[in-house]
């Protein structure tokens, strides 16, 4: 098979490595066919979309809808390398699914809004499926109601024009879309189960998602919640894009101006 590309974007180490260890076990996949490339340190480069099966990109601190002058130099970097990849991505429908942060990123790109309205605290959130959302083969894989964790401080408030809602919560309407077949979107991270929010709230305590006193309260909270599992959304998007190698097909690269991304 063809391996799947993980861009992650986190800058700390553990909640970086946690992340990727969590999307291996929910995947099924190993490093071998689940490549990570860290786009926070250092620009990405000729991404070649024939060599992958799809590709995931994963949650982290950034907000898309900062104020340009706050952003980072990193930050504004992270966003226009993910540009440039989703200006290919998109129109040729290759496999894409992206949590949390993917979702604004995505969202934005294809002309949603993204602000603060709907912002969700650290915790669990009952999902439901829409009526799309339960016949999508990705979204529809698990029960039409789920619990999952979230911790966001945008949102998507308008949905893209020509996107499809899959998925909504009480606290923000866009809980996760697609666009064409292929392109997703998550605002909740199907990868993340208690131990991996109890990382995130040490790493993140001082970043404003909660005061810092009372990190233990959430991460009690989030014990109580009785989400003991992550939905399936992450192994049926696997499942549904493998794709065997080829030899000899068109190539659709997409040139960087950064480090190479490792080949399939």
């Amino acid at each position: 098979m063809k391996p799947f590309l993980f861009l992650g974007v986190r800058p700390e180490d553990g909640p970086a490595d946690d992340e990727y260890a969590a999307v291996l076990r929910c995947t099924g996949l190993d490093e071998s066919t689940m490549r990570r490339v860290r786009l926070e340190a250092a620009p990405l480069r000729d991404v070649d979309l024939d060599d992958w099966s799809g590709i995931v990109l994963g949650g982290g601190p950034f907000c898309v809808s900062d104020p340009e002058p706050t952003k980072s130099a990193v930050q504004r970097r992270v966003e226009a390398d993910l540009a440039r990849l989703l200006d290919a991505v998109v129109p040729a429908d290759v496999p894409f699914l992206g949590a949390c942060y993917g979702i604004g990123t995505l969202g934005r790109h294809q002309g949603g809004v993204v602000d603060g309205q709907h912002a969700e605290p650290v915790g669990a959130v009952t999902v439901e499926l829409t009526a799309q959302g339960v016949a999508d083969p990705v979204l529809g894989a698990g029960p039409a109601t789920f619990q999952a964790f979230v911790g966001h401080k945008e949102s998507l408030s308008v949905l893209p024009p020509h996107a499809v809602l899959l998925a909504t919560s009480a606290g923000a309407p866009v809980q996760a879309f697609r666009v064409g077949r292929n392109v997703y979107a998550t605002q909740f991270h199907p990868e993340l189960d208690v131990a991996g929010l109890e990382t995130r709230v040490d790493a993140y305590r001082f970043d404003g998602y909660f005061d810092p006193e009372e990190a233990e309260d959430v991460v009690a909270a989030a014990r109580r919640s009785g989400v003991h599992t992550v939905p399936p959304v992450l192994r049926a998007f696997v499942e549904r894009h493998v794709r065997p190698r080829d030899h000899g097909r068109s190539r659709t690269v997409i040139p960087g101006n950064g480090i190479g991304v490792a080949r399939g």
